[in-house]
């Protein structure tokens, strides 16, 4: 990566797991308020359906059956112009769609323009249906983003061709089940800091470039140099266009960022990004949004969006661990549901399982709290080098595994141990 500290604005041109919620801080201290989403709005720029034949603009002579070959062509065509930066070829290959359709997919290339892109193409996957008047085909997208990706991130779209003229044409893209994507909607702008790519429609674009750049060699400092060291972050301006990315199983109310894993294309592993959810983190102060971004870029690190090995107190536990780490936070108001609990007599039978971090669990945020103080507590009494040990052990083993190997521990024996460290730091 560069060295030089100054942010350049680019020009030209899963999934869904870790950071399952936000960190808010108010005046009373720090609390964690967690759930889980992200997500930029996708436009739907015209349904399946186009007009029926012969009543658009251009029909014409029939176009015969429909075929791939002719399609594979429109789309190799797109994406030729999508390379050349010829915005006219684009456009005429949507040229005899309504106008709607027209104008999205005009959005649609000057996005695509503003991005660091080393590929961008559209392959045919399979028709889904196909008449006299109309077909509807499945596309393979695949893009890859320079300096950031080292693979092709592959989304599934689906365009309507119809007979105008005596050839096959595009009539209407964007249908259910597609998968959205940053360059839909309102026009991007994309910055690039020493260690990041920050794409969005939002104003606080170079802000969050810079928190993240300050943040690899922090998260580097505690998991060491063997990642990428470099993070790709979506900033949506609108909660709708967080909530299209994050899935219609995704709530976004209380989130401030996560992190996602975008599907590789051919079976590749997928390419890492952070999702910002502009209502929660806009109501951040400066201490939570660095918390939060050093969190989910620990995430990013560890690949804790793919990880479905490690247990989820630890992959939680050990992000908010790195994310706290620098922070001068008082222990009692940053875990403070947990401390109210506590005083109230509920101290916690037993770590964190995986449904407390779902985002209808009633203790979401004290899930949270309580994997992070597991985690310090290892720190505490075995040192940081050993909590990453551990960590590492867990993608590979099964946790008794794991916990006997590093701690020398029954995983009772670390719950006790656990409960006697609450007590001690929260009351």
């Amino acid at each position: 990566m560069e060295d030089d500290p100054r942010l350049a604005e680019v020009e030209g041109g899963a999934r869904r797991l870790s950071r399952r919620g936000a960190l808010a801080l108010g005046t009373a201290g720090l609390a964690t308020c967690l759930t889980a989403g992200a997500g930029l709005v996708a436009a739907r720029s015209g349904g399946p359906r186009p007009p029926a034949a012969g009543t658009g603009p251009g029909s014409g002579a029939p176009a015969g059956p429909f075929a791939p070959g002719p399609a594979r062509d429109i789309l190799a065509n797109r994406a030729r112009a999508v390379r050349d930066g010829d915005r006219t070829a684009f456009l005429a290959t949507v040229g005899s769609a309504p106008a709607a359709v027209q104008d999205a997919q005009a959005r649609l290339y000057d996005n695509l323009r503003r991005l660091p892109l080393d590929s961008w193409e559209e392959r045919l996957s399979a028709v889904e249906s196909d008449s006299a008047d109309a077909a509807v085909v499945r596309v393979e997208l695949r893009y890859q983003l320079r300096g950031f990706d080292r693979g092709q991130v592959q989304r599934t779209r689906r365009l309507t061709l119809a007979p105008r003229s005596g050839a096959w044409v595009i009539v209407g893209a964007g249908a259910g089940g597609d998968d959205a994507d940053f360059w839909d909607g309102a026009p991007l702008r994309a910055v690039r800091g020493r260690s990041s790519l920050v794409i969005g429609d939002a104003p606080e674009l170079a802000e969050i470039s810079r928190r993240l750049d300050a943040a690899v060699p922090a998260v580097t400092g505690v998991v060491g140099k063997g990642w990428a060291r470099r993070a790709v972050a979506l900033v949506p301006a609108g909660a709708a266009q967080a909530a299209a990315l994050a899935g219609p199983r995704q709530n976004l109310r209380e989130i401030a960022a996560l992190a996602t894993r975008a599907p590789g294309a051919a079976g590749g592993r997928g390419e890492d990004r952070i999702i910002i959810s502009p209502g929660t983190f806009g109501r951040l102060n400066s201490l939570g949004r660095d918390v939060v971004l050093t969190h989910e870029l620990t995430h990013v690190a560890t690949g804790g969006a793919g990880d479905t090995r490690t247990p989820l107190w630890l992959i939680e536990g050990f992000a908010d661990y790195v994310g706290y780490r620098r922070a001068e936070v008082d222990v009692r108001a940053a875990a403070g549901e947990l401390r109210r609990d506590l005083v109230a007599g509920r101290l916690p039978a037993a770590l964190p399982g995986r449904e407390a971090f779902a985002g209808t669990s009633p203790r979401l945020s004290q899930a949270y709290q309580e994997a992070w103080l597991a985690c310090r507590m290892i720190s505490d009494r075995y040192g940081e080098a050993t909590l990453v040990r551990l960590y590492r052990a867990a993608g590979h083993a099964p946790e008794a595994t794991a916990l006997r190997d590093v701690l020398g521990l029954t995983r009772d024996r670390l719950t006790a141990m656990w409960r006697d460290y609450l007590k001690k730091e929260l009351r």
